[in-house]
């Protein structure tokens, strides 16, 4: 090794000892008869001192050389400091240099190596190699470490065995659009990256592995955003003879591990709720549970008054933001301008405040009088100082749309605290969704997910209300993972291919593997993917998935450090046996 101790490792019990040091240069302070150079490695930083008349004047020249990201050896002796720094670990020592040699120059950095550096994210996604010498982004990756690290011991103690699986598959139609790869040796036919390996660990339980996990990269060619990436990470994992009961209790105990062993957080058993009651009180299937403004159907309340808008409403819903009476006019305009965004939804917001006096003041004043007006606030269960937000509407667009004005209330009243955790078990979703633009149904979660065995009969005649053995745990409204009970007989299997509209050709052309194993002594079995990425970062109290991720694209999908994609040569094409179309004037 060219060093004896790391620059975050020295303390005052190593004062007199002779050290080696090697690492970038952070700064150089040059006072004139005094030089400090600030040293740093991924463990910390270290100051080394040099003295005119005490240090050799060709370490001197050595250290006036010195530019930041210098890559540096020093051979000093431990010395308590003077003018010590409470900030560090290190920062009651200093290493009075007596050897300092060069091991790589370093041009000027496009941006300041520091905690609060001076770059965007874009010089930094194209630099990434400077930026991951950042303290932020390291201890990003270090969490991310000792979260996969811990993954494994709790798993490796159940007895789980980790199993890799092909990354070179079949496309299948289902789910999201497949990245594929042309295979040179077979002329027009092509591998797709993995979206999943979902059919690989089911068949590992037809296999009897009857615990698989895998910390396994996966592919979609999304549509991105903070929370996605076009290659993520999943912890994957499959049992067998086991109930939905098993799962939830198995992986609740896996989040539970992974909070007390990373973050130091005891969270106790984690609450369920069905999807019904999540669309209902929250209207999302991910509802964030730091704190409560639950939904109010005031249809019996309000409707018949003579008020058009809630009287041709098919529901008239509306939440209790507590303690936000003082929300002034412009503000409750933003709230109503936010609604109304495209991409929410929304028609149009009523609002009622309960003035501190007791009386209430609404929107809707010239419809309602005070007696009305109170009935109304009862439902809410409100009280002076609290401001009730109404929309009304279609059912579900309703829900919705004030589901994500609850958000946006509860962030502007500071309820959203990322230092707080609130798990969640969502169950009990529907099977199938209805898609307007393909005119049939599809599964909500994925083709393999088993039905409530007492809605099966439900299939052919009402298949819409189905519901899935399938679950998702949700932490503070975001779904970190999801699974399901597995189908494990062929003609159950074939059943709910016909309802996705697969013919018996195209059933079998994509999955008749799968169906043939089942025939084989197939087990009860089920299992559910974590998003790797997206749980790292909730634990780090980030939005971006991106900041957890060594090298991570951007949001057009994008490496902008190795410029990737790129196109490739002429000669590569054509033993791909692909002609690119003739780009059109």
């Amino acid at each position: 090794m060219l060093r004896t101790h790391h620059c975050g490792e020295l303390r005052l019990t190593n004062t007199g000892e002779t050290v080696t040091l090697t690492g970038w240069v952070q700064r150089v302070r040059d006072k004139g008869s005094l030089i400090w150079i600030d040293l740093r490695d991924r463990y910390g930083i270290t100051q080394l001192f040099l003295e005119e008349g005490k240090t050799s004047q060709e370490v001197i020249a050595a250290a006036r050389s010195l530019g930041r990201e210098f890559v540096i050896k020093a051979i000093g002796d431990v010395t308590e400091r003077v003018s010590k720094n409470d900030k560090i670990p290190t920062g009651d020592i200093e290493v009075r240099v007596t050897q300092l040699e060069i091991l790589n120059a370093s041009r000027v950095p496009p941006f300041t190596i520091e905690d609060q550096t001076d770059g965007g994210d874009d010089l930094r996604m194209k630099y990434r190699y400077l930026d991951l010498r950042r303290n932020p982004v390291r201890q990003n990756l270090q969490l991310r470490h000792k979260m996969a690290r811990e993954t494994r011991n709790y798993l490796d103690g159940l007895n789980f065995i980790e199993v890799e699986t092909p990354v070179l598959i079949k496309s299948t139609p289902e789910g999201a659009r497949d990245f594929v790869v042309p295979s040179r040796m077979n002329p027009g036919e092509f591998y797709a990256l993995p979206q999943s390996p979902q059919t690989f660990k089911q068949l590992l339980m037809v296999s009897g592995f009857d615990r698989y996990y895998q910390i396994v990269k996966c592919f979609r060619d999304e549509d991105l955003r903070a929370d996605r990436q076009p290659e993520f990470t999943q912890i994957d994992c499959e049992m067998a003879f086991i109930t939905q009961e098993d799962i939830l209790t198995t992986f609740e105990g896996l989040v539970r591990h992974i909070f007390k062993t990373v973050k130091g957080i005891e969270i106790g058993s984690v609450p369920r709720m069905t999807y019904a009651d999540a669309m209902k009180f929250y209207g999302s299937d991910k509802p964030d549970t730091r704190f409560d403004m639950k939904f109010t159907e005031l249809n019996s309340t309000v409707q018949g008054k003579g008020f058009s808008v809630f009287d041709s409403a098919q529901l008239v819903v509306g939440i209790n933001a507590k303690g936000c009476a003082s929300y002034t006019r412009k503000q409750i305009d933003e709230l109503t301008e936010f609604i109304k965004k495209p991409q929410i939804g929304g028609k149009g917001l009523v609002w009622i405040r309960y003035e501190s006096d007791g009386s209430l003041k609404s929107s809707i004043d010239k419809f309602y009088n005070q007696e009305e007006l109170k009935k109304i606030s009862e439902q809410f269960s409100a009280s002076p100082g609290d401001l009730m937000l109404i929309m009304a509407g279609e059912e579900e667009k309703t829900r919705k749309a004030l589901g994500e004005l609850r958000l946006l209330v509860g962030n502007m009243a500071g309820l959203r605290d990322k230092d707080t955790f609130a798990p969640l078990w969502v169950l009990d979703f529907p099977l199938l969704e209805w898609n307007e633009e393909t005119g049939r149904y599809q599964a909500m979660h994925h083709p393999f997910t088993s039905p409530k065995p007492e809605d099966i009969p439900l299939l052919e005649s009402n298949p819409g209300k189905v519901r899935a053995n399938a679950y998702d745990m949700v932490l503070n409204g975001t779904e970190i993972g999801g699974g399901s009970i597995r189908i494990h007989d062929r003609p159950t299997q074939q059943l709910m291919f016909k309802m996705l509209g697969f013919t018996d050709e195209e059933a079998k052309k994509q999955f008749g593997f799968l169906m043939e194993a089942f025939e084989y002594g197939a087990p009860p079995h089920g299992g559910i993917a974590f998003g790797f990425d997206r749980l790292c970062s909730l634990f780090g109290g980030a939005d971006s998935i991106r900041d957890f991720i060594a090298f991570p694209k951007n949001n057009a999908g994008r490496d902008t450090m190795i410029d990737s994609p790129s196109t490739i040569a002429e000669e590569q094409l054509k033993e791909l046996h692909i002609k690119l179309r003739a780009q059109q004037g």
